[in-house]
């Protein structure tokens, strides 16, 4: 930064080393011109918060929070609002949050994703103005939304396509299910002629298996 005359706001700066897995955790500052940069625990980019972990506890406890207070404003005005203005606010936001990044998370286990799945679950019966214990794939499958663990592969899937086309990808155990994933495609999504085709048929696919 300083050969390209560039001044590091140390305000703004933050330090997070990410282990190895089965490494020691690192504990150790960084001295940039005469300030010290402590480690931290979990720093925010664009709008994420990774972790030291890697788990994304953090990043899911706020998109949480954010979601739930959103619903909670739409169910304030809920009876004043039709079923499809309601659906729309529910998409711009609180949908468009649960997807954000959402790839980031492909490989967690279920647990770690399950509050998200708890906001989607209180956004349908909103949109539908069902009680709290309304039975929900239906309601999903009529709003056809994907749940959060099929939106998580639809978007890694995304990703995939643009790299593979109709290749196989290498699979490795330290990496996310991104490859495996694609390698399970049925043939005929794995070689759509576009991406705008690519969508339509994976989502019927993960429809089908979700």
């Amino acid at each position: 930064m300083s050969t390209h005359h560039l001044k590091l706001n140390l305000g703004k700066t933050e330090l997070l080393f990410l282990p190895a897995k089965g490494s020691p955790m690192i504990d150790a500052s960084i001295t940039v011109e005469g300030s010290i940069v402590s480690p931290s625990q979990s720093a925010r980019s664009l709008g994420v918060t990774l972790d030291n972990q890697l788990c994304f506890s953090s990043h899911i406890a706020a998109i949480t929070r954010t979601c739930r207070f959103s619903l909670h404003n739409i169910r304030r005005i809920r009876p004043f609002l039709t079923q499809e203005a309601t659906q729309l606010l529910v998409q711009a936001l609180v949908i468009s949050r649960l997807d954000y990044c959402n790839s980031l998370l492909a490989g967690l286990p279920a647990c770690a994703i399950k509050p998200l799945q708890l906001v989607q679950n209180a956004a349908a019966r909103l949109v539908f103005n069902q009680p709290k214990f309304t039975h929900i794939t239906p309601l999903l499958s009529s709003l056809h939304w994907l749940p959060i663990a099929a939106r998580i592969r639809f978007k890694s899937l995304v990703l995939a396509f643009q790299a593979a086309r109709a290749g196989s990808l290498a699979v490795s155990p330290l990496l996310c299910p991104g490859p495996r994933w694609w390698n399970d495609l049925p043939q005929s999504v794995r070689t759509a002629e576009s991406l705008p085709i690519f969508r339509k048929r994976l989502k019927t696919h993960l429809f089908r298996l979700h």
